[in-house]
C-alpha cells in the first residue's frame, strides 16, 4: 500500500515502483472514470467499448478478457444491449454460442471515448521529454509483456 508520504498532494517523488506505479494507475483510472462519467458509463462499460472496437468475440471471450464470470459479462452486455451500444449475433461457427459487436451508435461513442483518453492520458505525459514519454512505453509495454497482459 502506498505511503502516506508518497501518495501526499505536495508533489513529492514516490520513493519505489510500488508507490509510482499504484499513484500512476489512479491517474490513469481518473482519467477512465472521467472520460465515462462524461457519457454516464462506467469504467467497465468502457472497457467493453474498447474491447470491441478491433474484435467480435464470443461472450466466454469477452468475460475472460475483461476478467468477468459468466453472470457480469451478461449482465454487462445486457445493459449495453438496451443502452444500443452493441448487439449480440449467433456464432457462424456454433450455433450455441452468441458474438457480440458494437452497433454504429457503441462505435462512435467508442471512438469518441478512445479520443478523449488520450487526450486525458497525453496531458499525464505532457511535460516528459519524447524520449522519456518513449522510455514509459517501453517500460510499460514490458511490465504488460511480463504480466501476460499485453493483449
Amino acid at each position: 500500500m502506498p505511503t502516506a508520504e508518497a501518495s501526499s498532494p505536495g508533489g513529492e517523488a514516490p520513493t519505489n515502483t510500488v508507490d509510482a506505479l499504484v499513484q500512476l494507475s489512479f491517474l490513469v483510472q481518473g482519467a477512465l472514470s472521467a472520460t465515462g462519467a462524461a457519457h454516464d458509463l462506467s469504467v467497465i462499460q468502457l472497457r467493453l467499448l474498447g474491447v470491441l472496437r478491433d474484435r467480435q468475440p464470443g461472450m466466454v471471450a469477452l468475460g475472460r478478457h475483461l476478467g468477468l464470470d459468466k453472470s457480469s459479462t451478461t449482465g454487462l452486455v445486457s445493459r449495453a444491449e438496451k443502452r444500443g451500444l452493441v448487439r449480440r449475433s449467433p456464432s457462424p461457427h456454433d450455433g450455441r454460442a452468441v458474438l457480440v459487436t458494437l452497433t454504429p451508435e457503441g462505435r462512435r461513442l467508442a471512438e469518441q471515448g478512445t479520443e478523449e483518453i488520450t487526450e486525458r492520458v497525453n496531458a499525464l505525459t505532457s511535460r516528459l521529454p519524447p524520449q522519456d514519454r518513449a522510455e514509459l512505453t517501453r517500460l510499460a509495454g514490458a511490465v504488460l509483456e511480463s504480466a501476460g497482459g499485453g493483449g
